[in-house]
């Protein structure tokens, strides 16, 4: 049985053009459970020791001078790579997320809670049933909002676990082969809990970097995200 070529052709053009399959229609119905997986994907890559070596190498190639080379202490390394993180952050969440429509989302909530809340102290039986009606579509709006904030996460891990990949592959490189006094490049003093290695554990199993790359990151965005004028809840 030959199938016509036509009919093999206007397929793939079906497919191409969105007709058998709209992808924008699947990631906005789907999008925060993709994003999730995504994300557990990416996690999960963290266990797998020759990959996670693998992009560290791959990476080290950029970054790896900065240490070799120019003798930049680690953590101002981490203040530069926290920054970029930091600014592209800031930027795929700007394109990605209705700031707008989610303050106004946000507003509609608080009138809506404040009036539930009257309804139910004045006993109005028929303005609870009214308000119950609303609740839904409220309920509905404020789950698409949630779920808009969870898709730029899939875009950001992308650029950010190669980066935490490179950081765990030079840290151990250089503890492994630098000796005093180059090892003062991984120490640092942070508020509260005085001089550490940068691989020493310091909140519970929290290494120092990872705190310092946090404290970091949580500060610079704030900076960046005023300085673009980029809106947030």
């Amino acid at each position: 049985m030959r199938i016509s070529s036509s009919i093999v052709q206007l397929t793939i053009w079906q497919l191409c053009s969105g007709e058998l399959m709209d992808f924008g229609k699947i990631w906005e119905k789907h999008g925060l459970y993709i994003a999730l997986a995504f994300m557990m994907l990416m996690m999960f890559s963290y266990s797998i020791q020759w990959l996670r070596v693998g992009v560290g190498q791959s990476i080290d190639v950029v970054f790896g001078p900065l240490v070799t080379e120019f003798r930049i202490p680690f953590f101002i390394v981490i203040v530069t790579l926290s920054a970029i993180t930091g600014l592209y952050s800031s930027i795929i969440q700007k394109y990605t997320i209705d700031y707008e429509r989610m303050a106004s989302s946000q507003e509609r909530m608080k009138e809506f809670q404040t009036e539930y809340r009257e309804a139910q102290l004045s006993q109005d039986e028929k303005r609870i049933k009214k308000m119950e009606a609303k609740k839904d579509r409220v309920m509905r709006e404020q789950l698409e909002m949630s779920q808009q904030q969870f898709k730029p996460m899939a875009y950001i891990l992308v650029l950010t676990v190669p980066i935490f990949f490179w950081l765990l592959y030079r840290l151990g490189q250089i503890h492994s082969t630098l000796s005093m006094p180059y090892n003062s490049m991984i120490m640092i003093t942070l508020p509260y809990a005085g001089s550490h290695n940068l691989i020493d554990p310091v909140l519970w199993v929290m290494p120092a970097w990872i705190i310092w790359y946090m404290i970091c990151s949580l500060t610079i965005s704030q900076v960046i995200r005023k300085t673009l004028n980029i809106g947030g809840i």
